[in-house]
């Protein structure tokens, strides 16, 4: 990838400075415009070098980098928070923000960030809030989900997943980095799929369509798919075989 230009803002000098010999080893290509130390500084900032990247502490003194982040979004760029707060995940979503990494920073949380900002930026997608953290794009098709991985909340992107599968009273997120789990049941999901990119294959599970490596029977006699990303085999329900064959 080519030059990306980006903006920090970190309150506290220590963590600046860790988060700045952190971004030139992982990111070599990452041309920081300005390294600010509190929240009007970087709104300056980003009027000033309309940066690709805005990299933000969600509390500063003045303005706070949720705040700031508006005007990063407006302007066309992506938004990573850092935070020493966990239950502001949510929230840092809500904003539009790409990832967030929690304080004391870790060099391989960071490191995943920093990819996903490089995912984002190859899709050049304009970057938008979320007004709810699950809910239909314009289109009327699902586009985000914030799902629950472990003690965190993630932003997962529609085309990230590889198919979902009813657990419980919960669904499962896969993709093809792992797996999170939603409360939202999974057949209210499908109702906000695009119906070309998934198939409802079960009544616990819906697969995107580019996935279907096989379908074929176990020893068993019953039908299963065969994933190209995953090892894997999903369960098909008999009325959905006739469907499959004709693939």
């Amino acid at each position: 990838m080519s030059r990306v230009s980006a903006v920090l803002a970190e309150d506290e000098a220590p963590q600046r400075e860790a988060l700045v010999e952190l971004l030139g080893e992982l990111w070599p290509e990452l041309e920081l415009c300005a390294v600010c130390e509190d929240g009007l500084s970087a709104l300056e900032a980003l009027a000033a070098h309309r940066p690709q990247l805005a990299i933000l502490d969600i509390r500063m003194p003045g303005l706070s980098g949720l705040e700031v982040a508006r005007s990063a979004i407006a302007g066309g760029a992506r938004v990573l928070f850092t935070t020493a707060y966990d239950e502001y995940a949510v929230r840092a979503f809500e904003a539009g923000a790409v990832d967030y990494v929690l304080k004391p920073l870790r060099r391989d949380r960071l490191e995943l960030a920093l990819e996903r900002v490089r995912e984002r930026l190859q899709q050049r997608q304009a970057p938008s809030g979320l007004p709810e953290r699950l809910g239909p794009a314009e289109s009327g098709t699902l586009q985000w989900i914030t799902a629950q991985l472990g003690d965190s909340v993630r932003l997962v992107g529609i085309e990230e997943v590889l198919y979902f599968q009813s657990q419980d009273k919960l669904t499962r997120v896969v993709t093809g980095q792992g797996e999170a789990l939603i409360r939202t049941p999974l057949k209210e999901l499908v109702a906000q799929l695009d119906s070309q990119q998934f198939w409802q294959v079960h009544r616990s599970v819906v697969v995107r369509v580019a996935q279907i490596r096989a379908f074929e029977k176990n020893e068993l006699g019953r039908h299963e798919l065969c994933l190209r990303d995953r090892p894997e085999r999903l369960p098909v329900a008999q009325a959905f075989a006739a469907r499959l064959r004709s693939m």
